[in-house]
C-alpha cells in the first residue's frame, strides 16, 4: 500500500464525523499540510515533540507518508488527516499509534489542529469520527491518551467523548525538548460498545479496508 502517484484520484474518507473526514495523508497534501503547520507554528510546538530541521522539506514529507503507510501495513499504527466535510480544508491530523495486541489490543490517541481553526469543534467531531474504527473496525479494546495538565482544551475533548482521567505519569514525553508531566486518559472498548453503536454518518472500516482505500502510488509534482 502506497499514496505516491499523480494520476490516481485523492482517496475518500475512510471515517466521518458530523463535520469532518478522516483519511491517510497522501503527497498531494503537502503544499496543505505544510501551509497549516508552518501557520500554527508558536501554537502547535509548546504541545508537541521537537520538529526537525527539515521539517517542511519536501522529502521529510514524503518520508513521513512512507512512515505513515509502514505502520498501517504492519497494524502498527493508523494516523488520519483530518478534512471538512463542507470544503475538504485540512484542519489537523488524529492518530492511533503504538497499536499493540495480543493480551493488550490497545492503542494511543494523538491529535493535533491548525491555529486558526481551533475551538470549532472540529477535534471533538473528529476523536468521535475515529473512535468506531478503532473499537468496530480495529477491535481495539483500550484506547488511551496523554496531555499535559495546563492543556485544557484537549482535556476536554477527551472528556466529551467519554474518556476517563486514570492517572498522572511524572516526565512522561518530551515534548519541544523537555520531559514533561501528563494526565492519562482511557476508553475501554467494551463500556463504548455498550452506550452506543457506529453512528450512522459514520464509515467504520476494517484494517483490510482502510489499506485498501490506500492502495494507489500518487506523488505529487
Amino acid at each position: 500500500m502506497a499514496f505516491l502517484r499523480s494520476s490516481a484520484p485523492i482517496e475518500p474518507f475512510v471515517a466521518r464525523g458530523a463535520a469532518v473526514g478522516l483519511r491517510p495523508l497522501a503527497m498531494a497534501d503537502y503544499a496543505a499540510w505544510t501551509r497549516l503547520r508552518q501557520a500554527s507554528r508558536d501554537h502547535l510546538t509548546p504541545w508537541e515533540p521537537q520538529w526537525s530541521a527539515d521539517e517542511f522539506e519536501r522529502s521529510a514529507f514524503r518520508r513521513r507518508v512512507k512512515h505513515y503507510q509502514h505502520e498501517q501495513r504492519e497494524d502498527l499504527g493508523y494516523a488520519l488527516a483530518i478534512f471538512t466535510l463542507a470544503d475538504e480544508t485540512l484542519v489537523g491530523g488524529i492518530s492511533l499509534s503504538n497499536v499493540r495486541r495480543g493480551v493488550t489490543q490497545s492503542a494511543q490517541l494523538g491529535y493535533w489542529l491548525g491555529a486558526a481553526h481551533i475551538r470549532q469543534g472540529w477535534m471533538t467531531d473528529a476523536v468521535s469520527a475515529v473512535l468506531p474504527f478503532a473499537f468496530f473496525g480495529l477491535r481495539l479494546h483500550r484506547v488511551e491518551a496523554a496531555t499535559l495538565p495546563e492543556n485544557t482544551a484537549s482535556i476536554r475533548v477527551l472528556e466529551r467523548n467519554g474518556f476517563a482521567r486514570e492517572g498522572f505519569a511524572r516526565r512522561y514525553l518530551k515534548i519541544n525538548g523537555a520531559w514533561r508531566d501528563h494526565v492519562l486518559f482511557a476508553l475501554i472498548g467494551d463500556d463504548y460498545r455498550a452506550a452506543r453503536q457506529p453512528a450512522s454518518h459514520s464509515v467504520t472500516p476494517t484494517r483490510a479496508a482502510l489499506n485498501d482505500v490506500g492502495s494507489n502510488d500518487r506523488d505529487a509534482p
